[in-house]
């Protein structure tokens, strides 16, 4: 499988990255800075220095080359303001959906938070955060792509443990990237994954059971 993540030199992308380079994927890591391709390549994936924000439809097209799958793990990250927050968590997850659509990309796994809504009150930064994944979460669903949203609890730096828990409304908890890196890889091949929502924390099923448990 082609898969191209966007937000591909993040956190959760670079563990992504080294999961899906193992099971013999080819990767393509986009990414908006060129400073990053060479520890890009060093992880065995293909660096796409493409910024999100700006690049038109086409451009967007282009950079996707043909891929089978596109996991959307970009974000506006932690320092930025409630307006990187709309054009970078909904802006360029809806951009790329549509570029999506436009190269004939079916299959489409959004990194989400637990308690996105795009109802969401409030005009704090964290609001808007919110506000703004679950926007494009409803806009994804909406789609008509083979799409699966992933809300991960609290975000650790933790060694995975290859368990979690997955459901709706689960008690607020925390997990790894590793872990939520390695729920992505497993979404990408689960089928039952396809159209569905759900959070996940860290728990004691192992994460291809939990997921072939949808």
């Amino acid at each position: 499988m082609k898969v191209a993540i966007a937000g591909g030199h993040g956190k959760i992308g670079t563990r992504l990255t080294r999961l899906l380079v193992d099971r013999g994927d080819a990767v393509l890591s986009i990414n908006r800075k060129p400073d990053y391709s060479d520890e890009i390549r060093a992880l065995g994936a293909e660096p796409v220095v493409c910024d999100l924000e700006q690049a038109t439809e086409e451009e967007l097209v282009e950079a996707l080359d043909a891929a089978d799958a596109i996991v959307f793990a970009a974000g506006a990250g932690p320092g930025s303001g409630p307006e990187r927050k709309w054009t970078m968590d909904h802006g360029g997850a809806v951009k790329l959906i549509a570029a999506a659509k436009a190269g004939s990309i079916a299959r489409y796994v959004i990194v989400s938070s637990v308690g996105a809504d795009p109802d969401h009150p409030g005009d704090e930064t964290f609001d808007v955060y919110l506000r703004a994944k679950g926007k494009a979460d409803a806009e994804l669903a909406a789609s008509g792509l083979d799409h699966t949203i992933v809300r991960p609890h609290g975000l650790t730096d933790d060694a995975g443990s290859g368990t979690v828990r997955v459901g709706n409304g689960l008690e607020r908890g925390e997990i790894s990237r590793d872990d939520v890196a390695a729920v992505l890889a497993v979404s990408l091949i689960e089928e039952r994954t396809i159209g569905k929502t759900f959070e996940v924390v860290a728990g004691d099923t192992p994460i291809a059971e939990a997921l072939a448990g949808l």
